[in-house]
């Protein structure tokens, strides 16, 4: 009851002018740092940090907040429109977005990821304020051979993404974990295959590498087709906001993947990527038509949107109440409360409840905002697909190098999103799908290294001496197994009638 009326109490103070737009602008910048490539979700919150130095820790925290939640939801503006993810977690958004706006359907991919993120953000936040206690001594109880086994899991829906063909699934996976190895060994600090190269040295950074391989790889594959005809979705006849039966239809996919998302968003470093990929993997493994997955299936962009939003409040429950950060942005969130001379953890609720209760507020309210922002701006974004091809394709080839270049300011990091983008054309060119790849270099460090750690710990035998741990891969042994041995009795059915 305490709680309840806490909650009510920060909610009525951050109803004044000066809270709700600082809020209002916290969704702007969260929107606009999502929806550019190479300014992630903890770049943009940490440079707005240095902004917050004369508010109030609790007017900080609530500004800082916002920007976290909104960029999200921002990062599939651009994945959707051009098929360039603003965010890592929004490459998921991009699998079916992309394909339904190619389709002329952008308004109703638009649509869908926005509710998707509104709800996700709701329950998420939701999650965060009933269970931050309970959930985070779970999370508690995972050690590295636990995290092992989640990037498992992780890795087992790869067996699903390929469409029909499983093994160039496991070819591309693998590739994406062999580009996770280069650069200094994380246990014994040797370089791996860096060829004296410095800027190998801490590996190939991760928004280039998603630029070249989703964006530029689309851009020469579509030069090669020599498609120049403009996408008008005016002239469509599809361009359409999804009605509320649309929206009634994907009920279930948002809720599953908006749990998804909090719990995945709990463990800290799992994150939202994680949590989308997983997400994503069920409601195609949950779908009477999973192969519509990947050509512009509305359940493959709800869950996605709904699991990274959802993820938000995951990742603040450790870090409020066991000052562990569950994502690099609660990272970020929780240097901005120690520079304001708050320490995140137990003593944060009962030291300082106003705080922790305007934040929960701000997060719904901030919820809200974006939502009638992102209604309002989707006759903005939909006009990026008037755009004619061929003016269209050099503005993505000069976004990707802008991108690229300001996450380090480094020509190097241009170059490694041209190379991956040649890589990604020749995967593609040859059938091989591109989303498992991505997932490889999502999870190839955090499998690596959760692995070494927990055999330093325990032995060659760690990972199976957990009962979680076990449960876990067994799980994941399934989830791989089970699509192989599904399209194999598929085919046999399939031969039998045509021999019958």
């Amino acid at each position: 009851m305490d709680s309840l009326i806490g909650l009510f109490q920060a909610a009525r103070d951050l109803m004044g002018l000066q809270p709700l737009l600082l809020i209002t602008f916290g969704v702007i910048v969260g929107i606009l740092a999502g929806a550019m490539p190479g300014v992630s979700p903890s770049m943009g919150v940490a440079l707005m940090v240095p902004f917050t130095y004369a508010m109030s820790p609790s007017l900080a925290l609530v500004y800082l907040a916002a920007i976290y939640l909104a960029a999200n939801y921002g990062g599939a503006i651009t994945a959707i429109m051009i098929n360039t993810p603003g965010t890592p977690s929004a490459v998921v958004t991009a699998f079916d977005g992309y394909p339904l706006s190619a389709q002329g359907r952008a308004s109703e991919a638009l649509g869908m990821a926005l509710i998707a993120s509104f709800l996700g953000g709701a329950i998420g936040t939701i999650v965060l304020m009933l269970f931050a206690g309970p959930l985070a001594n779970i999370a508690l109880k995972f050690w590295p051979a636990e995290y092992f086994s989640l990037s498992v899991l992780g890795l087992s829906t790869i067996a699903s993404m390929g469409g029909g063909n499983a093994l160039k699934s496991v070819i591309t996976a693998g590739l994406g974990l062999l580009v996770c190895t280069v650069g200094m060994d994380p246990v014994l600090g040797v370089s791996r295959f860096t060829f004296g190269n410095v800027h190998l040295f801490d590996g190939f950074e991760f928004i280039p590498m998603l630029i070249g391989m989703l964006a530029l790889s689309e851009v020469f594959m579509e030069v090669e087709r020599f498609d120049f005809r403009a996408q008008r979705v005016s002239d469509t006849g599809k361009a359409k906001w999804p009605s509320i039966a649309d929206y009634w239809r994907l009920r279930m996919s948002m809720i599953r993947s908006s749990l998804i998302g909090t719990i995945v968003g709990i463990f800290p470093g799992a994150g939202a990527t994680i949590a989308a990929f997983i997400s994503y993997d069920v409601e195609k493994r949950l779908s009477k038509t999973p192969e519509k997955f990947g050509k512009g299936a509305p359940e493959g962009v709800v869950a996605g949107e709904a699991a990274n939003s959802a993820s938000v409040g995951g990742a603040l429950v450790p870090m409020l109440t066991l000052g562990i950060p569950g994502s690099a942005t609660a990272a970020v969130l929780m240097g901005a409360l120690m520079i304001h001379d708050l320490q995140p953890g137990p003593e944060l609720f009962t030291k300082n409840p106003e705080v922790v209760y305007r934040l929960f507020a701000a997060l719904l309210i901030g919820n809200v905002i974006m939502l009638i922002l992102g209604l309002g701006g989707s006759r903005l974004w939909i006009n990026v697909t008037r755009v004619r091809k061929e003016l269209l394709f050099p503005l993505i080839f000069a976004f990707a190098m802008i991108g690229s270049y300001a996450v380090n300011s480094n020509m190097w990091d241009v170059m490694v999103c041209v190379g991956f983008g040649i890589v990604g054309y020749i995967l593609k060119r040859n059938g091989y799908p591109l989303p498992p790849f991505v997932l490889g270099m999502v999870l190839g460090n955090m499998a690596e290294q959760n692995l070494r750690r927990a055999i330093m710990m325990a032995g060659p035998t760690a990972i199976f001496q957990r009962p979680i741990s076990v449960a876990m891969l067994a799980v994941a042994a399934l989830s791989f197994l089970i699509p192989i041995m599904s399209a194999r009795k598929k085919r046999k059915a399939e031969q039998a009638g045509l021999d019958a």
